[in-house]
C-alpha cells in the first residue's frame, strides 16, 4: 500500500481493489448508480478517502466495504484485498445469494444444442414479458 496518497478517485479505487477490470468499466458502473459512497450516489471522479464506506452492486453480489487504504497502482489480488474491509453481514448475506444462485441454476434444465430461430424468438418474448412485469 502507499502511505503517501491521501485521496484518489473513485474510479481509480476501484479498479485498483479489483473491483473491475478497467477503469472505464468502473466509471460507467458509478455513473450507472452501481456504487454508492457514504450512501450517495457520485460521480467517477468523486474523491475516496480512508475510512469512507462503499456499496457497489455487482449482479447479484451486493459489497459493503470500508476504504482501509489507497494505492495509485493496479497491484496483485493478494495486496488488492488489502485495501478493503467488507463487513461481516455483507460478506454472509453476499455467499447466501450466491449459493441460493447456483442451486437455481442447477435445477434448471440444459439444453445440448443452441437455440434455434423459434426458440430465440420464445426466449426473447419471455425476457420481454418479465421485465414488463
Amino acid at each position: 500500500m502507499n502511505e503517501e496518497l491521501e485521496n484518489q478517485r473513485l474510479d481509480k479505487w476501484l479498479w485498483a481493489a479489483r473491483f473491475y477490470k478497467t477503469r472505464a468499466l468502473a466509471a460507467e458502473a458509478v455513473s450507472g448508480g452501481k456504487v454508492h459512497l457514504n450512501g450517495e450516489r457520485v460521480k467517477p471522479g468523486r474523491v475516496v478517502k480512508v475510512a469512507d464506506q462503499l456499496q457497489i452492486s455487482m449482479g447479484i453480489a451486493e459489497y459493503d466495504i470500508v476504504v482501509l487504504g489507497l494505492n495509485k497502482q493496479r497491484r496483485p489480488a493478494r495486496e488488492a484485498q488489502l485495501l478493503y474491509q467488507e463487513s461481516e453481514e455483507g460478506k454472509a448475506l453476499r455467499l447466501r445469494q450466491v449459493e441460493q444462485n447456483r442451486v437455481l441454476n442447477a435445477n434448471m434444465p440444459h439444453s445440448d444444442h443452441r437455440p434455434n430461430k423459434k426458440e430465440r424468438r420464445n426466449i426473447v418474448n419471455f425476457k420481454r414479458q418479465q421485465n414488463d412485469s
